[in-house]
């Protein structure tokens, strides 16, 4: 776990240098977190890690529905067009030049291109948006290019194929695993049992792909690569319950190879920037066998902060000039997290959207 950057192909992605040291002297920091929706808990750890660092912290979530929980904690909350719309970014230019935002936060998968691609517009207004670079995150969001670039890199991978290739296979191995080439959240995901079910279900998934089927035990993996790319912490969280694509139940824990494969994934990458989260597979003979990269705030994310692996705290301090100590393993072994639900009610909302506002203060 002691190996250096560059072992692995890292690169630095230069790109998001000029955030380092970006807020130095400031006394309060403007957030703009993307399809904010239920993010709670990260917004609550970015509040705290901002208070740590004697900064106040001005949080605005923008989100294509109205009325959001994220809302109830953020200052402002703003509605957006969604993200497939010729307007979204614009949209969010608008906010991010209107609202002085420092530092814009995606956090889900389905905008990171678009926000990808507009690095740089944002960064003329002085804002930095925590994407990584273009082609990490194409090469994340296809999980057939995914694939190929793990193969070329010498990191254990399920055997893919695109359903169109699988079909012309003469010998098959059952079960298969089948999920769509661009989805998120384990939507469209299922277990192919037998030939009958293949044919009968598998091309109704968008853009299928098939995946061999691994058994074993999942784990995500949070790997801090900051503003330049250089992984430098790495989290596995193992994936207890998860339900409808959300971890609902998982712990920490501290494997010397999960941790190096987090590190290999992330060099090879080079162009990260922010968390990128990595799923993957422990085999019942020690395989680590990845099955799909994130470059952005995972669902799980509370628990890794929880645990000592202060994300949010490390961004501000590195937008802020000041160093921070961090170990490749600085986190506690063996946290476990059970979640639930919390509802949050708000007088006189009504069919009024709360673009642009705050909300009254909720009561819980």
């Amino acid at each position: 776990m002691g190996r250096g950057p560059g072992s692995h192909g890292w690169r630095m992605d230069c790109g998001m240098q000029w955030l380092k040291g970006a807020g130095t002297g400031r006394r309060e920091v403007r957030i703009l977190f993307t399809s904010a929706g239920r993010r709670i808990e990260l917004l609550q750890a970015f509040i705290r890690a901002a208070r740590k660092l004697n900064i106040r912290p001005v949080l605005h979530a923008a989100d294509v529905e109205p009325h959001i929980a994220a809302a109830c904690l953020a200052n402002v909350s703003h509605q957006v067009p969604r993200a497939d719309s010729p307007s979204y970014i614009n949209a969010l230019l608008k906010i991010v030049r209107r609202e002085g935002i420092d530092l814009l936060i995606p956090l889900i998968d389905s905008d990171l291109v678009k926000l990808a691609d507009a690095r740089e517009r944002f960064a003329k207004l002085r804002c930095g948006a925590l994407i990584s670079a273009p082609d990490v995150v194409r090469t994340c969001r296809d999980k057939l290019a995914m694939f190929d670039f793990l193969v070329q890199h010498g990191i254990d991978t399920p055997e893919t194929w695109s359903l169109a290739v699988l079909m012309r296979l003469r010998n098959h191995h059952f079960p298969y695993f089948v999920k769509p080439q661009f989805g998120s959240a384990s939507r469209g995901n299922f277990v192919l049992e037998n030939e009958k079910a293949l044919r009968a279900y598998a091309p109704h998934v968008p853009d299928a792909i098939i995946q061999e089927f691994v058994a074993g035990v999942e784990h995500t993996l949070d790997v801090y690569t900051g503003f330049d790319g250089r992984p430098r912490c790495v989290v596995p969280r193992q994936r207890i319950e998860v339900r409808g694509g959300e971890v609902t139940k998982a712990r920490t824990v501290r494997h010397a190879g999960i941790i190096d494969t987090g590190v290999r994934v992330a060099e090879a990458l080079g162009g990260c920037v922010g968390l990128v989260t990595i799923q993957l597979i422990l085999t019942p003979d020690g395989r680590i066998r990845v099955i799909e990269v994130n470059p952005r705030f995972g669902g799980g994310v509370p628990l890794a902060i929880q645990a000592g692996a202060d994300f949010p705290r490390w961004l501000l301090a590195e937008w802020l000039g000041r160093p921070s100590r961090i170990r490749l393993d600085h986190f506690e072994e063996g946290l476990l997290m059970l979640r639930y639900h919390q509802s949050f009610f708000i007088s006189g909302v009504g069919g009024r959207s709360t673009a642009g506002r705050s909300p009254k203060r909720p009561r819980r």
